[in-house]
């Protein structure tokens, strides 16, 4: 029997009757807040009482939540349109199966012999540089825990990332490099994304104009893939080859081989720490009832703000430099996961589903688009995410932030009205803001911090009923640019849009006016 649409469903209906304008005062805030390891969830400035608090329990109950969460650890395909499972959280699980664990083995020694030194180009020397080659889940991941943790590591050869197929990334990436104490890991779960294959071509370009060995590429070129056969005839070796499973999803996939440069960033030590932090939120999402399950808590409150209080984009205010990068990871995790507007089903959703993601570093949003959030006409919803132990010494700095990230929250909840202000100094507040405080920002506590966002990314696609882990939407631009392509090197006709056409004209004209 097909399921009832999220919005037919009497928890759903409740909720919207909830939701309508009230005469009186908002809802108290009382403190509300839960812990889990590492991390202190402090929701008490959503303005969430009693009868919205059980509605939305309801919600998560007649949505089927506690079957889907079982069907998702137990390797049932979740993923309905690929038909395959999701099952990046048994890449961290203390049961993990063997053939993860033997190629978690394998790329955690080639990690180790890399941050030893006893790793050697071919030249005998050691590698100091290593330049990793992947895009969206295989580099946003991977690139927000380097940047996050590295600097803390130890004497780690230093880790670049290259993903844009902008010439000028990858002519970035790669300047000053020795080829000779560089290694290249290509990461990509199908080895025929576009962004990776042409980096990847001028990588290894690079390297044979500079060296003149083509017999040296095999030692300085690694991949991580489910496409071996493409990786060997690329030219990596069979034993610098690693596994991606069709299970893992990229977006997830920052614990599997794909993290290869997080290890060499934090080492086996540091990178096991990386597991056990998501390890320990899995537990607790598997068991903990849903009155205090952190991940489900969060989904419920998203959607109460997006679904019921017309909140179209959710802010991730980080206040804390090293983790700058995170807004851009969470945004795919996010918006590729849940933008969508077909219910698995295959109907249309008829509800709103994944608000637009976006954030930045604090406290210098504070000095750009701040305004637009305390004095704009958009509703939001918003998560501030801080450190309690700076891991530095200048404390007057870090009291600052601190205070500057609960002044923000404050402010925008309570807003600042009344007939003595006048007109354009007024603030409405009322905008629900979560905050996440990290006791510090090790390795532990960012895994944990990055499984909690994945959970609460698969509860919102069993409320609104979606798959969020196929990414069908990303296909259609991939389609076109081929033959764009071609039209612009080759002179070829399409018969595509007029409006494009006169584009690639104008550019070709462009191209023939130069001297």
């Amino acid at each position: 029997m097909r399921a009832s649409p999220p919005h037919e469903l009497a928890a759903w209906r409740r909720l919207a009757k909830l939701a309508e304008p009230r005469t009186g005062s908002r809802p108290s805030h009382v403190p509300n807040s839960l812990r889990l390891g590492p991390l202190l969830v402090d929701y008490s400035k959503q303005g969430i009482d009693k009868p919205v608090a059980g509605a939305l329990a309801d919600l998560a109950a007649q949505s089927g939540l506690e079957s889907a969460i079982a069907a998702l650890f137990s390797g049932d395909p979740v993923n309905r349109t690929e038909d395959r499972a999701a099952l990046h959280t048994s890449l961290r699980a203390h049961d993990c199966p063997d053939e993860v664990r033997r190629e978690r083995d394998r790329f955690l020694d080639v990690a180790e012999r890399v941050r030893s030194g006893e790793y050697r180009g071919y030249t005998a020397k050691a590698i100091d540089t290593v330049v990793a080659i992947g895009i969206g889940g295989s580099q946003l991941g991977p690139e927000l825990v380097v940047d996050a943790l590295a600097r803390s590591s130890g004497t780690a050869p230093e880790i670049r990332f290259l993903a844009n197929v902008d010439g000028t990334a990858a002519t970035s990436a790669l300047a000053g490099l020795d080829p000779a104490t560089t290694l290249v890991i290509l990461i990509s779960k199908s080895f025929t994304t576009l962004e990776m294959r042409v980096n990847a071509a001028a990588a290894r370009s690079w390297f044979l104009e500079r060296t003149c060995e083509a017999n040296a590429l095999a030692r300085h070129f690694l991949a991580v893939t489910a496409n071996e056969d493409a990786a060997a005839e690329f030219g990596v070796a069979g034993e610098h080859r690693f596994r991606m499973w069709d299970w893992v999803g990229g977006r997830f996939s920052l614990w599997s081989a794909a993290g290869l440069p997080i290890a060499i960033a934090l080492g086996r030590d540091g990178f096991e720490s990386l597991l056990a932090g998501a390890r320990q939120v899995d537990d607790h999402f598997r068991s903990t009832p849903f009155e205090r399950n952190i991940p489900v808590l969060l989904a419920l409150l998203q959607v109460w703000n997006t679904n019921f209080h017309g909140a179209a984009s959710h802010a991730l205010l980080v206040y804390d430099n090293r983790l700058k990068l995170l807004p851009d990871h969470l945004q795919q995790l996010e918006m590729e996961s849940n933008g969508k507007s077909v219910r698995n089903d295959g109907q249309p959703t008829e509800t709103h589903t994944a608000p637009i993601v976006w954030g930045g570093e604090e406290t210098n949003g504070q000095h750009a688009f701040h305004q637009l959030l305390h004095q704009g006409t958009r509703a939001f919803s918003a998560d501030l995410i801080a450190c309690v132990d700076p891991g530095h010494d200048l404390e007057a700095h870090h009291d600052w932030l601190l205070a500057n990230c609960l002044a923000q929250s404050e402010a925008m909840l309570l807003g600042r009205e009344g007939e003595a202000t006048a007109p354009h100094r007024r603030v409405k507040g009322g905008n629900p803001t979560t905050t996440i405080l990290l006791d510090e920002l090790d390795a532990r506590s960012l895994g944990a911090l990055l499984a909690l966002y994945e959970h609460k990314v698969f509860c919102l696609g069993t409320l609104w009923q979606i798959n969020p882990f196929d990414q069908w939407g990303v296909e259609l631009g991939k389609e076109l640019a081929g033959p764009i392509h071609g039209e612009l090197i080759e002179g070829s006709q399409r018969g595509g849009n007029p409006a494009t056409a006169e584009l690639i004209e104008a550019i070709k004209r462009a191209r023939n006016a130069r001297p």
